[in-house]
């Protein structure tokens, strides 16, 4: 009888051990990143003209970045590696802004107070252009004789030489393409010219005339 009894008892508890394998599992949700059954995403893409777009999603603000290969991608992008994009910040080296310049390169494209260039968004960006259009002048006849080839494993385009440059400057950036990638830089942080070529190659920054003497206009 005991043995019976056992065996119907042992019985029971392997029936329900296999049983509760098969119930339904509930799937734990984190607030915030999913949807009830009729609920649909609101999102805006910027046009290629737009730099950041305030966006309103149900009354809440949202500012949406462009991040296309772009010349507007491609300031965001290095704005926001440079500094994630605050406008007043310098660093432990003393390069000032969302784009990290140096005084001696502000004082280069026209900007002697550095002061309001940190307070002003119009200053930087322009500043950043007269950059770009100084450093394609420059480096002109390297774009247009190392465009598209591979060095260190990285394509070689316009905007990762420009953004190189940004980094360490259009001399070590002929170094380096001159050395085929054996003579390298690496900033005081060490970021090296061969990461900012393949992190900003491809972007379209063609609109940017090359000019030596490129200089912010104030005003």
């Amino acid at each position: 009888m005991i043995k019976k009894g056992s065996y119907f008892f042992g019985l029971t508890i392997l029936v329900a051990l296999v049983s509760s394998g098969f119930n339904s599992f509930e799937i734990e949700k984190v607030e915030g990143f999913h949807l009830e059954n009729n609920e649909k995403i609101s999102y805006y893409v910027p046009s290629e003209d737009e730099d950041e777009i305030e966006v309103d999603l149900e009354n809440s603000l949202v500012a949406v970045p462009y991040v296309g290969k772009t010349f507007v991608g491609f300031k965001q992008a290095l704005a926001f590696k440079e500094s994630r994009g605050i406008l007043n910040t310098v660093n432990s080296f003393g390069y000032m802004g969302k784009y990290q310049f140096g005084k001696s390169t502000l004082r280069s494209v026209g900007i002697y107070d550095f002061q309001e260039f940190l307070r002003n968004p119009e200053w930087q960006d322009k500043a950043f252009r007269a950059l770009i259009a100084k450093n394609k002048w420059e480096l002109r006849k390297e774009i247009e004789k190392y465009n598209g080839r591979v060095i260190n494993g990285v394509k070689i385009t316009e905007s990762g030489l420009i953004a190189a440059a940004h980094l360490g400057g259009v001399g070590s950036v002929k170094k380096y393409l001159r050395s085929n990638g054996a003579r390298g830089f690496k900033d005081g942080f060490g970021t090296s010219l061969r990461s900012y070529i393949k992190k900003f190659g491809g972007y379209d920054i063609s609109h940017i005339v090359p000019n030596k003497n490129a200089k912010v206009k104030i005003g």
